[in-house]
């Protein structure tokens, strides 16, 4: 039935048609089922950022579309590579990025070399530290907020029963000291399971034979962590780093949520700015100029990053 179907389609269809389909190339019919679709993420991710390239250079406001919009050249970006509001907002993201690297690349490649013995239970284990990373942003932020509240929260209570403090002196994210670091913690608890597939994937890569090799040299398993488990894992690990940095750089929904830049403006990272200049000062054009700043900054950045882990790749 299928065949007889198969030959009445082939005896129905045109010939001009078949001389049209018979005559591509496997390039052309792998193009004709993906340009609908790079055309539509050219059209969704190309044109804003030319359309904010072009507001960026004028005083255009989203809230009076009606007003004659001016074209104010590079003031806007003048002003705010000289506004120290704004470097502040840079670094207060810089020691973000850092930190919240730090932290996720340790915790996560220990937990992917301790994942890699194959203890008992390890597939179990794997499962459980994956759980927060499966959670929404939403739902950590509430869920951690809740957990940090002086009165209530669990976090209080485990840090007085350690230190003796009294649970309502414990104010993680009023404090403009404690603050900063509570969102690193959350941060990190979120992703780094992510971190951690990524250099298990690594660690799972090295060949068995290498290992065996280094053991008929008799060297020691510190030896062999440092000259083949590590050099050999080190690109995933700097590419867990690059897509954690890019992340990191861009972080808006955990500070909005815990903390929305404050106390007074101690973990407002760049994100937060760009937010509050673009939807609540209504500064469109001058918010324009720093989203293309920070993009500039990212792109760069990331490229200089990947031009070294190519590097490292080739020895």
């Amino acid at each position: 039935m299928i065949d007889r179907a198969a030959e009445a389609a082939a005896r129905s269809t045109p010939i001009r048609v078949v001389k049209r389909v018979t005559g591509l190339s496997d390039r052309w019919v792998a193009w004709l089922f993906i340009g609908p679709t790079m055309a539509l993420l050219l059209a969704i991710n190309i044109f804003p950022l030319f359309w904010a390239i072009g507001l960026s250079f004028t005083n255009y406001r989203a809230n009076r579309p009606n007003e004659v919009v001016k074209n104010v050249g590079l003031q806007n970006y003048e002003r705010i590579l000289g506004d120290q509001d704004i470097w502040i907002a840079m670094q207060t993201t810089a020691h973000f990025v850092f930190w919240t690297i730090v932290l996720q690349t340790l915790i996560g490649f220990s937990l992917a070399y301790l994942i890699d013995r194959k203890f008992r239970g390890h597939a179990f284990w794997t499962t459980i530290i994956l759980v927060p990373m499966m959670l929404s942003p939403a739902v950590v932020g509430n869920f951690w907020r809740f957990l940090y509240e002086p009165q209530i929260g669990l976090f209080a209570y485990a840090v007085s029963f350690v230190s003796g403090i009294p649970p309502t002196e414990i104010s993680m994210l009023a404090n403009v000291k404690l603050a900063p670091w509570s969102i690193i913690i959350v941060d990190t608890w979120m992703w780094t399971p992510y971190v951690m597939l990524i250099c298990l994937a690594g660690l799972r890569s090295i060949p068995d034979y290498i290992y065996e090799a280094a053991e008929v040299d008799r060297a020691s398993p510190w030896r062999q962590f440092w000259s083949i488990t590590l050099p050999m894992a080190l690109p995933f690990i700097m590419l867990a780093v690059l897509f954690r940095g890019i992340e990191n750089f861009k972080m808006f929904d955990m500070v909005n949520l815990l903390t929305g830049g404050g106390p007074g403006s101690t973990t407002e990272v760049a994100s937060i700015t760009l937010k509050r200049e673009a939807f609540e000062k209504w500064r469109t054009g001058y918010s324009s100029a720093f989203a293309i700043i920070l993009f500039v900054a990212v792109f760069g950045l990331a490229n200089i990053y990947v031009k070294a882990l190519n590097r490292v790749k080739q020895r």
